[in-house]
């Protein structure tokens, strides 16, 4: 309830334990074992805050918080944690400004990030990379940044994951060795983030968080519950996406000092998630954003079953507290309750290790921050019940805000707009269709060499075969003549032997006449 002295009143002890609006943003821890009231403290904080017109954030993990959409209803257990809490005057029961939203899109807006905007570190860890294929993933950024190109969603990194294999050459001189097989290992991550649902995330319209930052028309901060029931089944891609939350929330704010109020308040349930197998960077980064937040007029408050499941180096900055019962059955619950104890200014009054113990539902040991940023000595005290629905607020009620919501159009429908991958495709579509004009050209080149060789040889071949029909021709030629010398010879040979007889015969004639004339002179004239 917010009281007329500008105050929180969230519980009480021997008197009303108030939260200073101003000391708010100095972050805070509800903790306790399962079933001891940390939803109602939850629900009591945002409500409060709400009231004072501070925006809120919490996580809906059991599907139960997002009751405070809804008029809460008296009942036994009610009304007496009002006797408890010595409220006397009427205690309204109402409904909260409250905005749905949801990672798949199922049970509120959708919510989404870029790859980019998420950055390699935390991508990384929600990928379960090495330090080897981390050091891989942060050259693909930065020669996305170098390149200018978006990288959206997962498509994106992996067509630039590719592109780093293709080229690990020519990048190893400037950024350093990529394996093969290092982006093989976080291809296949990639696959199995998809795989379980977390490529919804990636995407645009990205989620502008300034858009949580809101009030109504009677000035009262809006309450964003992220319905993380699925979500929470992925316990990385839910620690994750609540750390770049964080980053994000410390990157756009500007600084703005100490204010009246927080300018917005995160509640983080299930907080050991966020610390499970973090790397020490890592841890170092959430205690840095946590340190820092602060000034820009953000306060975050962890909600775990544990103090412990909090890394010392950020518990120390949790000044508002909130502790419900915890239980020791073992040496290292029995610890964890001693170092729960030690976390608060001790009151004399009772024996802060042992209320612990013996808390009992929607009962607490309270201590915040006072007007100097000191914290106030520990009391024992009932935790006011919410002013809202305690269980679900059905479907019909969730559906009809997210429908009546601006934001629901400006969300609702995811955008695949030009990125890396459009780019790098369209770059390798021209590569490949350079290379295969090149190859075209190299074949048509090899083709005219084939065909001037065909055409020389076969000029060879021609001219070979007039040489040799011009040899035959000779040849038959000289033949021929040879022949008619040889018939020119015979007949010479025949003309001259038809002489000879010729000759023989006149002669033999001739003297045979001779012998009768020459018979008629000298004896008797007789033939």
């Amino acid at each position: 309830m917010y009281t007329s002295e500008g105050k929180l009143w969230i519980a009480t002890g021997e008197e009303p334990i108030m939260l200073n609006p101003a000391m708010a943003n100095r972050h805070g821890l509800i903790a306790g074992a399962t079933g001891t009231g940390k939803t109602i403290s939850l629900k009591v904080m945002a409500e409060t805050l709400s009231t004072a017109g501070v925006p809120v954030f919490m996580v809906d993990i059991k599907g139960d918080v997002c009751g405070i959409a809804k008029t809460g209803e008296e009942n036994k257990h009610v009304t007496e944690q009002l006797e408890k809490c010595k409220v006397t005057e009427e205690f309204p029961f109402k409904e909260y400004p409250t905005m749905f939203w949801d990672v798949y899109g199922e049970k509120g807006i959708p919510v989404r990030t870029t790859v980019s905007h998420m950055g390699p570190i935390l991508l990384a860890r929600l990928l379960g990379l090495n330090p080897t294929q981390e050091g891989v993933l942060e050259i693909a950024f930065r020669i996305a940044d170098d390149e200018q190109l978006l990288l959206i969603d997962i498509k994106d990194l992996r067509a630039m994951l590719l592109y780093v294999a293709d080229n690990a050459k020519e990048i190893q001189a400037k950024y350093g060795n990529v394996s093969a097989q290092s982006v093989g290992a976080i291809t296949r991550a990639l696959l199995s983030l998809e795989n379980a649902g977390g490529d919804i995330f990636f995407g645009e319209p990205e989620l502008d968080i300034r858009d949580w930052i809101r009030t109504n028309a009677q000035s009262a901060g809006i309450i964003n519950v992220l319905d993380c029931v699925k979500l929470a089944n992925q316990p990385l891609l839910y620690s994750t996406f609540l750390l770049w939350l964080l980053t994000d929330l410390y990157e756009i704010l500007p600084e703005v000092g100490d204010l009246d109020k927080p300018r917005m308040v995160f509640f983080f349930d299930e907080a050991h998630m966020l610390f499970n197998d973090a790397p020490k960077a890592l841890v170092e980064k959430i205690e840095q954003v946590v340190r820092l937040i602060r000034s820009k007029g953000v306060g975050i408050y962890f909600i775990t079953q544990n103090p412990a499941d909090i890394p010392e180096t950020i518990l120390a900055q949790l000044g508002n507290r909130i502790q419900h019962a915890l239980r020791a059955f073992t040496p290292a619950e029995q610890k964890a309750v001693k170092t729960a104890a030690q976390t608060f200014r001790l009151n004399p009054a009772f024996d802060t290790e042992e209320a612990i113990l013996v808390l009992g539902t929607g009962e607490a040991l309270v201590s915040f921050l006072d007007e100097e940023g000191a914290p106030a000595m520990v009391q024992r005290a009932f935790i006011l019940p919410p002013q809202s629905f305690m269980g679900p607020c059905g479907d019909d009620v969730r559906q009809k805000i997210v429908n009546g919501s601006e934001f629901y159009l400006k969300y609702k429908d995811a955008v695949d707009n030009r990125s890396a991958y459009e780019e790098l495709e369209e770059e390798r579509r021209e590569k490949e269709k350079a290379e295969a004009e090149a190859e075209a050209e190299k074949e048509r080149i090899k083709q005219e060499k084939e065909a001037e060789k065909e055409r020389i040889a076969q000029e060879k071949e021609e001219a070979r075969q007039r040489r040799e029909q011009e040899r035959e021709e000779d040849r038959q030629r000289r033949e021929q003549e040879r022949e008619e010398a040889k018939r020119e010879k015979e007949l010479k040979k025949k003309l001259s032997m038809v002489n000879k007889v010729a000759s023989s015969a006149m002669n033999q004639i001739g003297r045979e006449v001779g012998r009768k004339v020459l018979r008629g002179i000298f004896g008797n004239l007789k033939w």
